[in-house]
């Protein structure tokens, strides 16, 4: 049975067995699960007859959409009573007309209110929070004059500079060629706090073992 057969003169009129009944009333829940009238956005003939339809309030724990949409329809008998009938095209027309706006109204402002508090929580949870500090893993060479260059003290030299923001890790020695071996060095930084070329332009200052610099490889933690 689909809903236009509930709302029909045939599906309205006589008695019902118990089981047509009992369909009647899920056909009217899954309609209201979604809405909250028959038709449009405010009260209409098709909520009149509906309301007709049924000679009992639906079980609310059976049908809780449907129970919902009674109990709101029959606190308004009387003024459901007044409707003239009308055509379809005419109910269209008043869709637009909130006849009983002042429970909506203050259904609206109540859940209106609900949501900006939840907001302003959310809000302030979210500027109560610290942002982690971004922070990369980089690789660095160092490399010397020549083979003549004290690698230990160069090391120490740069193992020496100290910073907020910045971790000295793990390194090893790296043959170039000739003898020569550069110094390969893991470092973390904090981006925010650490430049990559004031550190590598500090680095170079050792001029008695340091010719250049290089960033070989570099990842964001």
């Amino acid at each position: 049975m689909g809903f236009a057969d509930f709302l029909s003169d045939a599906g309205l009129s006589g008695k019902f067995t118990s089981c047509e009944a009992a369909a009647r009333r899920s056909v009217l829940n899954s309609w209201l699960t979604t809405r909250s009238y028959i038709v449009g956005y405010a009260p209409s003939q098709a909520d009149v007859a509906s309301f007709k339809a049924l000679t009992t309030a639906p079980d609310s724990a059976k049908y809780p959409h449907a129970a919902r949409w009674y109990k709101h329809i029959a606190s308004y008998t009387e003024e459901f009573a007044t409707l003239p009938a009308k055509a379809p095209a005419a109910a269209e027309e008043d869709d637009d007309v909130d006849l009983f706006g002042s429970d909506d109204e203050e259904e609206d402002a109540e859940a209106e209110r609900i949501r900006n508090e939840r907001l302003a929580e959310y809000k302030k949870k979210k500027e109560g929070k610290t942002k982690p500090a971004a922070k990369s893993v980089v690789t660095m060479d160092v490399k010397p004059w020549d083979d003549e260059t004290d690698m230990k003290e160069l090391e120490a030299s740069v193992r020496g500079i100290e910073k907020e923001g910045l971790v000295w890790g793990a390194s090893k020695l790296v043959a170039v060629g000739f003898g020569i071996k550069k110094l390969q060095i893991n470092l973390v930084i904090e981006d925010d706090k650490i430049g990559l070329s004031e550190l590598q332009e500090e680095i170079e200052e050792f001029e008695d073992y340091v010719q250049s610099t290089d960033i070989i490889a570099m990842q964001k933690l």
